[in-house]
């Protein structure tokens, strides 16, 4: 399977390189340090990336929505793959937003939608969104305060799209951390991915230079299954 190699960085934009076979994508994303969060590449959206590339023949036509993009590696790779993407990000970030248009931008694709979302609150924009095959959404569970507020719009957007998934990849910061109980209670599940699966588990790719360097887990949420009236099975992984 294919592997990404993370580009030198120049003027503030780094290059990254998918390859398989004679096949291979060079993507142009933006970078810059700073205290917020979807200013850079985190090593999350890397393998999210990857997946993605590993099953690019899967997405043509497909509709995707990439969630707490920031610099949107998984949801620029997505649209140059042939999928149908919308990127957002907090509507509270501006930055965030421009940069993921800039991103949009640099890979040529100037007509993919941006849209400010705000995890937990319910927005015309969330309202009027299209309909969506895969959600994706590289770190989003950073901060435990921000888990309940995530999994509420993702829970809102399974719901209203039943056949749905959410591809996510997340970094293991605490063991102590964990979001099987409100899984249960928006009655969805998950399975994990093993990054082997998809190439993922190479020390390159899964890891950063940036402070705080930790194992990088996949992980796919979808409706959970229900028996009858009143009757869910919920069936969680932990986290």
């Amino acid at each position: 399977m294919g592997e990404p190699r993370r580009g030198r960085r120049r003027g503030g934009v780094r290059r990254y390189r998918f390859t398989e076979g004679p096949a291979a994508l060079t993507l142009r994303i933006p970078e810059v340090l700073d205290s917020q969060y979807g200013m850079y590449v985190w090593p999350c959206a890397v393998v999210l990336a990857q997946y993605l590339w590993v099953h690019r023949r899967s997405l043509p036509g497909k509709r995707v929505l990439e969630v707490g993009a920031g610099v949107s590696l998984p949801g620029v790779l997505a649209a140059k793959c042939g999928a149908e993407v919308t990127l957002s990000d907090s509507e509270e970030l501006p930055q965030c937003l421009r940069n993921c248009r800039r991103s949009c931008l640099l890979n040529r694709l100037p007509h993919v939608p941006v849209l400010g979302l705000t995890w937990g609150r319910v927005s015309p924009e969330l309202l009027s969104l299209a309909p969506v095959d895969i959600i994706l959404g590289s770190d989003v569970f950073f901060d435990p305060k921000d888990f309940e507020d995530i999994l509420t719009t993702i829970y809102f957007l399974l719901e209203k799209n039943p056949h749905a998934q959410f591809w996510t990849t997340y970094q293991v910061r605490s063991a102590d951390w964990s979001i099987e109980a409100l899984l249960c209670k928006w009655k969805l599940k998950n399975v994990h991915v093993p990054l082997h699966s998809f190439s993922a588990d190479k020390e390159h790719l899964a890891s950063s230079s940036l402070p705080g360097r930790h194992t990088i887990e996949m992980m796919i949420i979808s409706l959970a299954q229900s028996d009858g009236p009143g009757d869910w099975k919920c069936s969680c992984q932990a986290f």
